[in-house]
């Protein structure tokens, strides 16, 4: 039976650092953008959403400890942080992240039952500490979704963008390995576009080539980014695989099986991407 340990516990904070920090529960933004992702993404990045502030003055206290909800795992949340607030202006802060705690960044795992009425970001960090628990401490920070399996892969295309970037090694090894026929959904209208992986590093390669160029240079898909912008991928594209076959696997058989899901999906004309 594991040994539950309070958050606390680990932390040793006394009553007074407690009451001199906000806690920020960093959860799913309006537009559908996940801390998570923005974290893994980039640190600069993750410390301006600690940075921003829109009316409230929700970080009022000298510091703000930061945990970043894992939408993958409900209930728990991966310690993003102590930040030292520097300054305060009209429209934002400028803190500083201090050195404390500074090796648990996307290590420390925390087990923590968000009530339904907390629907905000900033708390008072006493009033919550002892119902927060560790859940577990990883050899090394966070750094996107571990592989699933060939049979569930879902990745929305920020998620897709962090693999690429960290070249995280178990979707490589996985990805590199296969050729493929996989899907790409616009999860704003349900149109799909189908296509096929089988350069020398399978679909790995095919699909780093989409997280640099966003549209793969698929004819339709140029022309839509091209009009909507990046941020649209990122709030739209999701990725998927429809077959994967070996690396032996002849380059026009799989060809084949892509022109068969295009049938299949009815991805050649108005409900889908597939210009051939």
């Amino acid at each position: 039976m594991k040994e539950t340990i309070k958050l606390n516990e680990l932390l040793q904070f006394t009553p007074e650092e407690l009451a001199s920090c906000k806690l920020h529960l960093a959860a799913t933004y309006p537009d559908g953008t996940e801390p998570l992702d923005v974290f893994s993404r980039s640190f600069d990045e993750w410390v301006g959403w600690n940075e921003s502030r829109s009316g409230r003055n929700d970080f009022n206290r000298p510091y703000i400890f930061s945990l970043i909800e894992d939408y993958h795992h409900p209930g728990k949340y991966i310690f993003g942080g102590l930040f030292r607030v520097v300054e305060r202006f009209e429209d934002g802060y400028k803190v500083a992240l201090e050195t404390r705690l500074q090796g648990m960044i996307g290590r420390l795992v925390i087990d923590f039952y968000r009530y339904q009425g907390l629907r905000g970001r900033a708390y008072l960090l006493e009033h919550f500490i002892e119902e927060m628990t560790v859940s577990e401490i990883h050899e090394k920070p966070y750094d996107g979704l571990d592989f699933p399996g060939y049979d569930n892969i879902r990745l929305d295309f920020p998620m897709l963008e962090r693999i690429v970037l960290n070249s995280k090694a178990d979707w490589k090894t996985a990805l590199e390995n296969v050729k493929a026929v996989y899907l790409i959904c616009d999860k704003s209208n349900g149109k799909k576009y189908v296509g096929s992986a089988y350069g020398m590093e399978g679909l790995w390669q095919r699909w780093c080539c989409y997280a640099g160029s966003v549209h793969g240079y698929n004819d339709d898909l140029v022309a839509l980014i091209d009009t909507k912008g990046i941020d649209y991928a990122r709030k739209n594209f999701q990725f998927s695989v429809l077959e994967v076959f070996t690396m032996k696997k002849d380059n026009d058989a799989v060809i084949a099986r892509e022109s068969f899901w295009k049938d299949v999906l009815l991805t050649r004309g108005a409900f889908g991407y597939n210009k051939n």
